[in-house]
C-alpha cells in the first residue's frame, strides 16, 4: 500500500511579502530669522587714527570692523548688520579700547572698564 505524503504548509513555496515604504514625514520649516538691520556706529576722533568698532557681534577682534573718517562731520562711521538683539561693543582708536563716550548705556566687564550697550529691535 503506498501511502500519499500530504504536502506540508510551511513547504510551500513563500509568498512574497511587499513592504511599503513608510511616507516620510514633512520637515517643518525652520522658523525664519529675522532680518538684520544696518546699525551705524560713530565715534568723534582725530582724523589720521586707526578707528575700529568691536563686539559681540564680530566676536570682540579689534581690527574686524574699520571704521572710515567722515571729513565733513569729524566722525569715524562704520555700518553692521545686526539681527535683533542686545550686543556689547567698544570702539578700538590707535589699539586703545574705549567705550562709547555718547552711549549711556553700559555694563561693567571683566576688565574692570565698560563695554557700551546697543539694542536692535
Amino acid at each position: 500500500m503506498k501511502i500519499k505524503a500530504k504536502k506540508c504548509a510551511c513547504a510551500e513555496a513563500p509568498k512574497k511579502v511587499v513592504a511599503k515604504k513608510a511616507a516620510a514625514p514633512k520637515a517643518e520649516k525652520a522658523p525664519k530669522a529675522p532680518a538684520k538691520q544696518a546699525v551705524t556706529f560713530t565715534v568723534h576722533a582725530d582724523a589720521g587714527k586707526a578707528v575700529f568698532v568691536a563686539g559681540e557681534f564680530n566676536g570682540w577682534d579689534p581690527t574686524a570692523k574699520k571704521m572710515a573718517y567722515k571729513a565733513r562731520q569729524g566722525v569715524y562711521a562704520a555700518e553692521v548688520k545686526l539681527a535683533p538683539g542686545t550686543y556689547q561693543y567698544k570702539y578700538v582708536i590707535d589699539g586703545t579700547w574705549c567705550a562709547d563716550p555718547e552711549n549711556v548705556n553700559a555694563v561693567a566687564n571683566d576688565q574692570g572698564t565698560f563695554n557700551s550697550v546697543i539694542t536692535v529691535k
